[in-house]
């Protein structure tokens, strides 16, 4: 039996050979501490500095702003805890929106049971946040704002640029967990505005347990972890070089892919979607029609569960929402906040494609999800 077909790089990707052949060497012969001061050890140090400067470029950002961390959760954790910490003397309010990942609510709740008040602000039908609403919501005492760049279940990306203006204009510091949207489509830190953003090896061809979290210049952020020196005390603990070394080959096969990769996504993508569409009556698009990233489908089959749908196409690999709570048939929580009722947000299936994705295969995907839709509307 041949593999199925995989449609769930939101969840996450496979090391590019590239990337493979970047940490080989890290793990067998150039295996020093890079603290050490001998050659083995500046071996390993060099290493994390040419990979510091690879992400740096593919964020059009400068080496020293870029902090290696374990995972997106632990950027998330370090951005939102950091902050809290380094600057309760002048407030203890912090903004998010209503779709946020578990790495993001998480802390933030700790945060809560600490004192902090979280103001959660709500989402249009597309799964958007207003500028009008963070203005409203910003009050003298806000240390922080956090909304990611990109939802990880619908794709729908947020207005970054606008939403940081308006917060940074009121002297307030913002973070987007951009985890999603790193290597899908062009991130310059610069031109978002952002103070701090969040990056997943795992979601761009690097392997998971790497991260990285880019903190500008004169953003103050206290350590959550206490230990030696290491990335500026931000992260202490010796350094995973095998796995830095592979996130820095992934950003730099990123660069190499944009915007030729996004292009092609969007096309296979919207494909994708047209013969679903055509074939599924009721078919619903769940997310921005426009602005979302080119690789992610999330839509909702009529009078089913996405889960009893893919359960009859098991030659398709796919997920019904975010890889980190998908147990059980509660109706997602980003689907509630965009207004869907209880049968659409059931009915969901997220759809996301990647570098390795074929044409041929778009086509297959599509036939099978069609012909297990009405194997099911017809048993009903």
């Amino acid at each position: 039996m041949s593999e199925p077909i995989y449609l769930d790089y939101n969840a996450t990707t496979p090391v590019a050979p590239e990337v493979f052949e970047a940490m080989v060497p890290f793990l067998r012969q150039h295996f020093g501490n890079p603290s050490s001061a001998h050659v083995y050890g500046r071996r390993a140090a060099e290493a994390i500095a040419q990979a510091r400067a690879q992400v740096a470029d593919l964020l059009g950002t400068q080496a020293d702003e870029i902090i290696f961390t374990g995972c997106a959760t632990e950027s998330n954790n370090l951005a939102l805890r950091g902050v809290a910490r380094a600057l309760r003397h002048k407030g203890r309010h912090i903004i998010t929106s209503a779709i946020e990942h578990p790495s993001v609510t998480a802390p933030l709740e700790r945060l809560q049971g600490d004192g902090w008040e979280v103001t959660v602000l709500p989402v249009d039908a597309h799964g958007r946040v207003s500028p009008h609403d963070l203005d409203a919501a910003l009050r003298k005492d806000t240390v922080l704002v956090s909304i990611m760049h990109a939802n990880n279940e619908v794709g729908t990306l947020q207005p970054i640029a606008e939403l940081a203006a308006i917060a940074r204009a009121r002297g307030v510091l913002f973070h987007t967990d951009a985890a999603q949207s790193v290597g899908k489509i062009e991130v310059g830190v610069d031109a978002l505005g952002v103070d701090l953003l969040t990056i997943a090896g795992h979601k761009l061809y690097a392997p998971k347990g790497i991260g990285a979290l880019y903190v500008r210049r004169k953003t103050r952020l206290s350590p959550v972890l206490v230990g030696a020196g290491q990335e500026r005390g931000l992260r202490p603990g010796t350094e995973n070089v095998p796995h830095i070394a592979a996130l820095g080959a992934a950003a730099h096969l990123a660069c190499l892919r944009l915007p030729g990769c996004t292009a092609r996504l969007r096309t296979l993508r919207d494909a994708l979607h047209s013969q679903l569409a055509a074939a599924v009556p009721g078919l619903r698009l769940n997310g921005h029609a426009e602005q979302r990233l080119p690789n992610t489908l999330n839509v909702s089959f009529p009078k089913m569960s996405g889960r009893a749908l893919l359960a009859e196409a098991p030659e398709i690999a796919a997920s019904v929402g975010s890889a980190c709570h998908e147990e059980g048939e509660a109706v997602s929580g980003v689907l509630a906040a965009m207004g869907l009722d209880a049968g659409q947000a059931r009915g969901a299936v997220r759809l996301s494609l990647g570098a390795a994705t074929s044409e041929d295969e778009v086509c297959r995907a599509a036939a099978i999800l069609i012909a297990a839709s009405r194997r099911l509307a017809g048993g009903m």
